[in-house]
């Protein structure tokens, strides 16, 4: 239930703060006052869509807090834990804040969320129906969405909707197959032969590189041998080679070392040369005597190099890339035989089929007791608003195979006057007749829900006089298990409220108060008309408010 809408700098609102009652609410005002503000108030709230002309002029940013009691609300509960949104156990806050260039944020519970999040709330909160609801009852899609919220299928209709799309898109998917079987079997050859080619090849990226070093080696193998003897020839094995030259010069400069010790510090040096140099020559012996020239093998990697190459020509990708080309032409082939699978597709879509059709004919069973319940519903409620005689019905034309939708088309069928065929809804019925009817469709979806917070925006317009005052009692019984908030200019619904606000314009914007005894007698009085306000319009407020006339 709504307890408190607090609201600033909102539209021509620069501050105003509401706590709200259970039972049957009205607000009432001057035309102009603002007395729909409330409404869009909260259904910003809500999760309405935002722009800048939300924002009071002047103002930085509008924002707009609703605080709900949801302790009967064991559903929306449960949807906050999964969210994790939770907050108070028995409140939930909604913020949303709306800054001068039109961008908002919305928050549940002081953590912030989506748009979307927002709407999903309030789903479990408020209903609010608009004053414009009798104009979109016209269409078609408004008709079936309001028989199965009142059927309590809305998420079966959400199952027959993705289950008619899964079957309408396998059934696409087997006739464009059918339609391009030869190009497709074109396709699956190239792509067989591309396998089979790839395959073969045998490409492996560590391989390569391995090639690739042996056959530089291979290549080079005159040069490499050329080199490292003619190393080997000077580090030891030619006359005067270094090793030679060193041992002769650590001989000379042993039998000089008992003239100058200084020398004996110098001779560790030629040493460790004699060392290092004799260990090299060491290594490129070994190297030399394991230098294996194969023509042969050099053949073999040539040949080896040029089939990768040609390959990766032909299929315009480096040759690295090779394993990456085979497997998407392994992945590609196989889709096209599974899709090639005329007989496995044509299975998928039956059973597709088939799970549509048991979800849609569950669909069919609720939507048609629910249309014998709003028929009669709503055909007694239009003689209760003075429109004897006359008749509404739900009808369900089925619709062949089926559609998004379900197996049948609905559309409501409405006769104004006794004796009158039925005819669709948007033929027949006037302004008044039209507002009378979908007050009535409103009341008794309203009944069905589970949404503990009911808003009536302006929806008794084009009615009056004793029609108004059955409307008022409609809303008013409504408010016994509800909290009904109506914004209404009917005195007649009015003075059946249990509470009653004043919107009023001060200073430029917008006020509101709570009326009391005295102050709803007043308000009655204007309501019902004249420029002054006598006796006898206070004396017939009073009654109508069921108060002792003075």
């Amino acid at each position: 239930m709504l307890q408190r809408l607090s609201i600033s700098d909102f539209a021509i609102v620069e501050r105003m703060e509401i706590e709200f009652h259970r039972g049957f609410t009205v607000f009432t005002g001057e035309t102009g006052a603002g007395k729909s503000i409330l409404v869009d108030a909260l259904a910003l709230a809500l999760g309405e869509r935002a722009d800048a002309i939300a924002v009071r002029a002047g103002a930085e940013r509008a924002e707009i807090v609703a605080e709900f009691s949801i302790l009967e609300i064991p559903d929306f509960s449960s949807w906050l834990a999964e969210n994790d949104l939770e907050g108070d156990e028995d409140l939930c806050l909604l913020r949303r804040l709306v800054d001068a260039s039109g961008r908002s944020r919305a928050y549940v519970n002081g953590r912030s969320v989506t748009l979307q999040q927002l709407r999903e709330a309030g789903d479990y909160l408020v209903d609010i129906h608009g004053q414009h609801a009798h104009q979109s009852l016209l269409q078609p899609a408004v008709q079936r969405d309001m028989l199965d919220s009142l059927a309590g299928a809305q998420k079966l209709a959400g199952e027959v909707s993705n289950a008619y799309k899964t079957w309408s898109s396998l059934r696409k998917a087997r006739l464009k197959y059918e339609e391009n079987r030869a190009e497709n079997e074109a396709q699956r050859e190239v792509l067989d032969w591309q396998v089979n080619e790839l395959s073969r090849l045998n490409f492996d990226h560590d391989e390569w590189q391995e090639t690739l070093q042996e056959h530089g080696r291979l290549s080079h193998g005159a040069s490499l041998l050329e080199g490292t003897r003619y190393a080997l020839d000077m580090l030891s094995e030619s006359e005067g080679s270094c090793l030679s030259g060193l041992a002769s010069a650590d001989s000379r400069l042993s039998s000089l070392e008992g003239y100058d010790p200084a020398i004996s510090a110098i001779r560790p040096y030629i040493d460790a040369a004699q060392i290092q140099l004799a260990e090299a020559a060491h290594a490129l012996k070994h190297y030399v005597d394991r230098l294996d020239i194969d023509p042969e093998r050099l053949q073999f990697l040539d040949a080896r190099i040029d089939a990768v190459h040609t390959v990766s020509r032909k299929y315009r990708v480096s040759p690295e890339a090779l394993p990456v080309l085979l497997e998407k032409a392994k992945s590609k082939l196989a889709e096209l035989a599974h899709a090639g699978d005329t007989e496995a597709m044509l299975e998928q879509e039956r059973h597709a089929g088939e799970h549509y059709l048991g979800l849609a004919g569950r669909l069919s069973e609720e939507r048609k007791k629910a249309a014998q319940r709003l028929s009669m519903g709503v055909t007694e409620s239009m003689r209760q608003l003075s429109m004897t005689g006359g008749t509404f019905e739900v009808m369900l034309e089925p619709a062949g195979e089926g559609d998004a939708h379900g197996l049948e088309k609905v559309e409501f069928l409405v006769s104004a006057n006794p004796g009158m065929p039925l005819r669709p809804l948007s033929k027949v019925a006037s302004g008044g007749e039209l507002s009378r009817i979908s007050l009535a469709i409103q009341v008794l979806g309203s009944r069905a829900q589970k949404v503990p917070s009911l808003i009536f925006d302006e929806v008794d317009v084009g009615i009056g006089g004793g029609v108004a005052e059955i409307v008022g009692r409609l809303l008013s019984r409504l408010g016994k298990d509800r909290q009904v908030l109506c914004v209404t200019h009917l005195p007649q619904v009015a003075s059946l409220a249990d509470w009653q606000f004043s919107v009023y314009k001060e200073g430029g914007g917008s006020r509101i108060r709570l009326l009391d005894e005295a102050d709803r007698v007043e308000e009655i009085a204007r309501m019902l008309g004249g420029v002054e306000i006598t006796d006898t319009t206070r004396s017939h407020a009073r009654e109508m408010l069921g108060l002792q006339v003075l």
